[in-house]
């Protein structure tokens, strides 16, 4: 055998061998098609070039990471905290793009599982992660799964879901956070007999679930005195959460006062200014925005739940890119705290929140 021939071209099946993939892993991967673990397209690459598997020009080509497509679908509507997230990734690109990050924004019609688990499987092959406010519902669970098995992973935020293969959830502790509402809104009213009710977004939503717990249970640990009277779902829109107030207030003209748990508090304000009530009735609600601030600054809101939306966008394009470079998705990642914002400590228009 002459020594010097130059060795057999190596196949597909053989580089998929010795990386120990499939062949159509390997496809995905030298074709530079998303769906593979980064630690995976480190496999192939290094095989393929132990292997002579493709020119030199070539297989640098395939090394060279494609910008990381980054998708983040949020719902539709009024709800003001939710609408300033979106902007602010969408105006975000042009700083992004430095780091190879593309960002979209897609928004979909609110409370509608069906629909979110549709477009949440449409882009499976067009971005290499996505975030988004979850809905808990069985085809949002089974979605997610396959997303992941596609090498897709999913963080979501704000609102989380169970008993799914979702890397990573960036939000509040919302049961906390719905006991923190609860003991604000007793110590504005003070050590009497009293009325509050809530107002949700929607049940569908665990963070909404979880912060009607928490409001719940802290009454009835710690001031028995204040009555729960109720609970409504506004679906974070304006003029629904206006209906819904004047509601309760027609119905408990003691009412003392209201947690909204969800967005669109314009529309609670405008109903307890309509009636009267904005001097008399204690109100906290959630999301620091043009209309939250406004409301605390006439003293309608008396406080503001908040979280800092500039740092969950951040946080969440670092875990995508932690799990790019292979390392845990939370690996320097800080978890989300809560804000409370009163009228007095209300940061300067510039700062988002």
């Amino acid at each position: 055998m002459d020594k010097h021939a130059a060795p057999p071209l190596s196949r597909i099946v053989d580089v998929a061998r010795r990386a120990n993939v499939s062949t159509a892993t390997v496809d995905r991967v030298l074709n530079r098609r998303p769906g593979v673990r980064p630690i995976t397209q480190q496999r192939v690459l290094a095989a393929a070039s132990e292997l002579n598997y493709m020119p030199a020009e070539d297989l640098l080509a395939a090394m060279k990471p494609k910008p990381m497509r980054l998708l983040f679908l949020l719902p539709a509507g009024t709800n003001r905290f939710l609408a300033t997230l979106g902007q602010l990734i969408a105006h975000s690109e042009a700083r992004l793009a430095p780091f190879n990050i593309r960002c979209q924004v897609d928004y979909i019609k609110s409370f509608n599982a069906e629909l979110l688990a549709r477009r949440l499987w449409h882009y499976r092959d067009k971005v290499d992660g996505i975030a988004f406010m979850a809905l808990e519902h069985p085809a949002i669970r089974e979605t997610v799964d396959m997303l992941a098995e596609r090498g897709v992973p999913t963080v979501t935020v704000i609102s989380d879901i169970l008993n799914a293969r979702r890397v990573a959830y960036l939000g509040l502790d919302n049961r906390s956070t719905g006991r923190t509402a609860g003991y604000l809104i007793a110590r504005f009213i003070g050590a009497r007999p009293a009325k509050v009710a809530m107002i949700a977004g929607s049940l569908s939503y665990r963070a909404h679930e979880e912060r009607e717990m928490g409001f719940l249970h802290v009454f009835e640990e710690l001031f028995p005195l204040i009555k729960v009277v109720g609970l409504r779902e506004g679906h974070d829109d304006a003029d629904r959460n206006y209906r819904q107030t004047r509601m309760l207030l027609a119905r408990h003209p003691d009412l003392a006062g209201i947690y909204n748990i969800g967005g669109a508090a314009d529309g609670v304000g405008r109903a307890l200014k309509e009636m009267n009530r904005a001097r008399e009735t204690v109100f906290v609600g959630h999301g620091l925005t043009s209309d939250t601030r406004s409301l605390l600054i006439d003293g309608t809101m008396d406080a503001v739940i908040t979280q800092n939306q500039l740092h969950t966008m951040m946080n969440c394009i670092g875990i995508f890119d932690n799990l790019r470079a292979g390392r845990s998705a939370m690996h320097g990642i800080e978890t989300p705290r809560s804000e409370i914002i009163f009228r007095e400590n209300i940061p300067g228009s510039g700062v988002s929140a």
